[in-house]
């Protein structure tokens, strides 16, 4: 069993109100793509094998960061389509799409809570459908040789941590919202099985003149 880091993509497009929109990095997100790799370089960090999924801020997080190693790309590793679950849960049920940040602190738990219930009818995917993918993929990285590094999206890294910590809706949701870009988690094989050992960490983001790219969204 090899440990998994996983990162977050950069800033992506935050002003977007749809998933096409939303994919692509803005240059704040490159910038913190570019210093992760530089810091990984600078401190001696030993990956043998890159994971991707297949999203443009992925792809575009990893070039960025520069690690020199031949990404593969995984569509399992992919972002839950939050805008199109809060569509539907709004043409459904009549619950608004926030307009304000403040909103989606309060909006994102709603959302998920009613996919796992089955509330919302015109889903991507359901529930159970990522949390089977985000395990599969996961683990079959898992079972391969030498410590891999997964860039994907804070949705997905929640979805792990709730995996392997036992979380229940709510506190998955919550740890979505806390997720930064371009931060790393790790897991680490413990006694045969996974533990979180690292999260939503920034060692390239502590210096006080770049405490501005400490961003969530």
């Amino acid at each position: 069993m090899s440990h998994i880091t996983l990162i977050r993509h950069g800033q992506a497009n935050s002003g977007a109100t749809d998933e096409a929109s939303y994919d692509r990095l803005s240059p704040l997100g490159f910038q913190q793509a570019a210093w992760l790799g530089a810091h990984m370089r600078d401190t001696g960090q030993h990956h043998v094998r890159l994971y991707t999924g297949t999203l443009r801020r992925h792809i575009e997080t990893a070039d960025a960061m520069d690690t020199g190693l031949t990404a593969t790309r995984d569509a399992r590793l992919n972002e839950l389509e939050y805008f199109n679950l809060a569509a539907a849960l709004r043409d459904e049920q009549g619950v608004p799409i926030p307009t304000e940040q403040t909103e989606f602190t309060a909006h994102l738990p709603r959302v998920f809570a009613a996919w796992q219930n089955g509330e919302i009818i015109n889903v991507p995917e359901t529930f159970q459908q990522f949390e089977t993918r985000v395990s599969a993929a996961l683990s079959e990285i898992a079972a391969g040789d030498g410590p891999a590094l997964v860039i994907t999206s804070g949705g997905l890294i929640s979805m792990a941590m709730r995996q392997h910590m036992g979380l229940d809706i709510r506190a998955m949701a919550n740890l979505a919202l806390a997720i930064m870009n371009t931060s790393l988690h790790r897991l680490f094989p413990v006694g045969g099985t996974w533990s979180p050992v690292l999260f939503n960490a920034v060692p390239h983001l502590e210096q006080p003149d770049r405490h501005h790219a400490q961003t969530h969204v």
